[in-house]
């Protein structure tokens, strides 16, 4: 495999220390790293659509899923899990068993949000970010078991 954009950093002198540790746990730590990323952008979209636009929570968590699903799944595909797809249909299978899993801990999240904020009228960033902690685990069982598997190419 090609030294993608983290192996050339993991090769800077700097961090020769540390590059054991990496070769050891990479895909969990580029999982905790792009999980770090879509987390802020589930939070920030989140709040954009809430706040500033009015939007309900519920509805405002689903506009912000869709927006952090396509970036997990490319972010995911292309730097965290080794073994991709590579035929057409592959990739379609891939696409498709990513998105259902995400929404899975989807009707999670929201099912939380309802909870915590409608019943509960808990602060909705709070309840929000107790809910993505709890569907980053969820996302990382489904990709690595179901998603991303290493046998092959999805039967295509």
């Amino acid at each position: 495999m090609e030294p993608d954009i983290f192996d050339r950093i993991m090769a800077l002198k700097v961090l020769t220390p540390l590059r054991p540790l990496y070769n050891k746990y990479r895909e969990p730590l580029l999982y905790l790293f792009f999980g770090g990323l879509t987390f802020l952008l589930s939070v920030v979209t989140f709040w954009f659509f809430a706040h500033p636009l009015g939007i309900g929570p519920l509805i405002a968590n689903g506009l912000s899923w869709v927006i952090c699903v396509a970036f997990a799944y490319v972010t995911n595909r292309t730097w965290v899990f080794a073994n991709k797809a590579r035929t057409p249909l592959g990739i379609a299978r891939e696409a498709l068993s990513f998105t259902a899993g995400r929404l899975a801990t989807l009707a999670l999240e929201e099912f939380i949000l309802w909870l915590g904020i409608t019943v509960l009228g808990a602060n909705d960033l709070a309840v929000k970010l107790l809910a993505q902690a709890l569907v980053i685990l969820g996302n990382y069982i489904v990709s690595k078991l179901l998603v991303f598997r290493r046998d092959g190419d999805h039967g295509a």
